[in-house]
């Protein structure tokens, strides 16, 4: 049995009695003191769960411990206040089942895309998951759940006419860089040559530049493992636009405020149905040209080959002029 009281410094005291033992204990939050009594529980009956949880307890004890521990912290834990606010949140998280999972997603389905969907119920799984681990439940009810299809891969190519567009808008001679633009262009320009990720462009380091050995070195990287990426003639004399001081960033200019022009820029240039992200498809599709496979895939951080037919696009003009 449990009894909370909330005492006079808002501090959460909890009552601990069952099998004929008494403990309390004194916390900042009634998930702390939750979490205490679960464990406690556990270590006299490791099949006994704590009673009187709800998800949406699972939500804020997850977001405090287990997301800062993680790469993806911000985006997943901006999901897990979004979750706490849904009415899923306030059910007990004994009474949850998969019947309330579909209803979730009927609803999220006319507001956000089915790939997005498919991210938060990655996320709810691993909730339930750790819950498990927590003994706060036996079951996952997300295991099992029909998912929405996730859309089929983008396959949009940039043309070396809106490649000239946009390097026009952005005010870009291909050989000053003294404004916001200007960086922009470049790292667009990079991003073809190099097929680097809009992050880890924003996030190269000059010390982590060696152009000397006609590389860059990602620590930080989508799958977790560093990386070296080769660079052309054309990603060195890009780079040495740039004046190199020790100890800073590459890109001085704020990554998300540069993603805002750029889409602003598209608007200018009366460019459709492009981002940022689409510069690694041709990226990729014109390495392709150049390196074998394998070459290919540990440059741009595929552990799977495969994976690579996701963002290679070449049309079949340009196979049937390579075959002669």
């Amino acid at each position: 049995m449990l009894i909370w009281q909330r005492s006079e410094n808002s501090k959460a005291n909890v009552l601990w009695l069952k099998y004929g033992q008494y403990k309390s204990k004194t916390f900042d939050s009634k998930i702390q003191a939750m979490a205490w009594a679960a464990e406690t529980e556990q270590s006299l009956s490791p099949d006994a769960l704590i009673s009187g949880i709800t998800l949406g307890d699972c939500f804020i004890r997850y977001r405090d411990e287990i997301s800062p521990t993680k790469k993806s912290y911000r985006s997943e834990y901006n999901r897990l206040n979004k979750f706490s606010r849904h009415a899923l949140a306030e059910l007990p998280l004994s009474e949850i089942k998969q019947t309330h999972i579909y209803d979730w997603i009927d609803e999220s389905l006319t507001e956000i895309k089915n790939s997005s969907v498919n991210r938060y119920l990655n996320l709810l799984s691993s909730v339930f998951e750790q819950a498990k681990r927590w003994r706060w439940t036996r079951e996952n009810p997300t295991r099992g759940i029909k998912r929405p299809r996730n859309p089929r891969p983008r396959d949009r190519r940039i043309s070396d006419k809106e490649i000239e567009k946009i390097l026009d808008v952005l005010g870009f001679d291909g050989e000053t860089v003294t404004t916001h633009r200007h960086f922009i262009a470049v790292a667009f320009l990079l991003a073809i040559d190099t097929a680097l990720r809009q992050g880890e462009i924003w996030g190269l380091e000059w010390e982590d530049v060696f152009l000397n050995k006609s590389f860059v070195r990602l620590n930080e990287t989508k799958n977790g493992t560093k990386r070296d990426v080769p660079l052309s003639s054309e990603a060195i004399r890009l780079l040495n636009l740039f004046p190199h001081k020790e100890g800073a960033k590459v890109f001085t200019t704020n990554q998300a405020s540069s993603g805002t022009i750029f889409r602003r820029c598209l608007v200018e240039a009366d460019i459709t149905g492009l981002a940022f992200h689409d510069t690694r498809h041709e990226a990729l599709t014109r390495l392709a040209r150049k390196i074998d496979v394998l070459d290919l895939a540990r440059m741009v951080g595929h552990l799977d080959p495969r994976s690579l037919m996701i963002y290679y696009n070449a049309t079949a003009e340009e196979i049937a002029a390579r075959l002669g």
